[in-house]
């Protein structure tokens, strides 16, 4: 059910933005959820963008020239203009005064400008550091996927999970902690590439490994004993201990949950994640996370207008920038993004072999029967039997 498991993907990732807008607008104590929701954003990343690679790796005239192509063509078209127009409005407006140095920002370099001043100055630009991170890891990725032997891939996600781990536990050892833990690209290596190692092992089998089944809800059970550990008071050993704990418990149930999003899962939280509120927000997403703090520099700046308080954590500003956020990017994804989105069409991950096969690929059939030869599913016209939901699901 092509259709289902990609509306589930987008109610994930409506839940990661709201994780991220109920952490950056109501909670008072710098809430973690926010950081889980992008974490959960990079999983559903390094899944999807997997995903589609290896459809395209099956496919009889695959030619990871024409893939490669493709794929960064499809990545600039969906996120490049909607980030270069506000990175162009805080430009001309100096909001907060980030115009300075934009030029970090406008080359994804986002992270590594916050790790270098170990500030989150200037803030409204401070949210930039997650698609850099995102966008470094694009550049990269699709060579290891397109290039590497295909037996050689998993074997490859666990090294880099593992690479990344040890990442972590090298910090302690550091002393005092700083942004650059957290910022660097190793430091975000693990959530997205364990979203490439479900893809590509779900290509091969859907039954879990056994001890994810067994693991799963015992990790989630000390995530959650961590969390309530965060208001009492610790040693420094302690405190790297949480933090840890906090970044690497949540990691395998987000895979999990991932991926049984992905087959369509079933129940009450099934039906949830596919209602037609939550893949709404799901398809405006990307703007959501995009513009909200842009929003809410301007929301504080109104305040004198605005009859409750937004100019501090809570309900007041939840509901009144929450709200314009909501708008501003249901009018961008409507007025804007969805019609480029729509050219990407004209970049295929496999090339059809002649003008008829060009026919049926841009008439969204999923399957290229030209010379009694069958493709794999969704890789003439990627996503094309996916509907308008497949359509936003190959995004950051």
């Amino acid at each position: 059910m092509p259709n289902v498991r990609d509306r589930q993907l987008d109610g994930l990732r409506a839940v990661a933005v709201t994780m991220v807008l109920y952490a950056h607008f109501f909670a008072e104590d710098g809430s973690v959820w926010g950081h889980i929701g992008v974490r959960l954003f990079f999983v559903l990343s390094g899944f999807l963008i997997t995903r589609l690679l290896l459809d395209a790796r099956r496919a009889d005239r695959y030619e990871p020239s024409t893939a490669l192509k493709s794929f960064y063509v499809r990545r600039a078209l969906r996120i490049f203009p909607p980030y270069f127009a506000l990175l162009g409005f805080v430009g001309i407006v100096n909001l907060e005064g980030a115009r300075s140095n934009l030029p970090w920002h406008a080359l994804y370099l986002s992270n590594f400008w916050y790790a270098l001043h170990d500030e989150w100055t200037p803030w409204v630009l401070c949210h930039t550091w997650s698609l850099s991170i995102e966008e470094q890891f694009y550049v990269v990725w699709p060579l290891v996927i397109l290039l590497a032997p295909r037996r050689s891939i998993e074997r490859i996600c666990i090294a880099v999970i593992a690479c990344s781990l040890a990442y972590r536990f090298y910090w302690p050892v550091t002393g005092t902690p700083g942004l650059m833990r957290d910022l660097l690209p190793f430091a975000s290596m693990d959530a997205l590439v364990s979203g490439a190692l479900l893809a590509a092992y779900r290509a091969r089998t859907s039954a879990w490994p056994k001890w994810m089944r067994l693991s799963w809800m015992p990790l989630a059970a000390a995530f959650v004993i961590l969390l309530w550990l965060k208001s009492t008071p610790m040693t420094p050993t302690l405190e790297w201990a949480t933090w840890i704990g906090r970044e690497v418990l949540p990691l395998v149930p987000l895979t999990m949950l991932v991926g049984c999003c992905s087959t369509g899962l079933g129940g009450y939280f099934g039906r949830l994640v596919e209602s037609p509120p939550l893949t709404a927000l799901g398809r405006i997403s990307y703007g959501v996370y995009l513009f909200h703090p842009i929003v809410l520099s301007l929301v504080v700046k109104a305040q004198p207008w605005i009859p409750v308080n937004v100019s501090q954590q809570g309900p007041g500003r939840f509901v009144v920038a929450g709200a314009a956020t909501l708008m501003l990017a249901s009018i961008s994804w409507s007025v804007f993004e969805k019609r480029l989105n729509l050219l990407k069409r004209h970049f295929p991950y496999v090339a059809p072999r002649d003008h008829r096969s060009a026919a049926f690929a841009h008439a969204g059939n999923p399957v290229d029967l030209v010379h009694g030869k069958r493709d794999h599913p969704s890789v003439i016209h990627a996503g094309a039997n996916r509907g308008d939901a497949f359509q936003t699901s190959d995004l950051q």
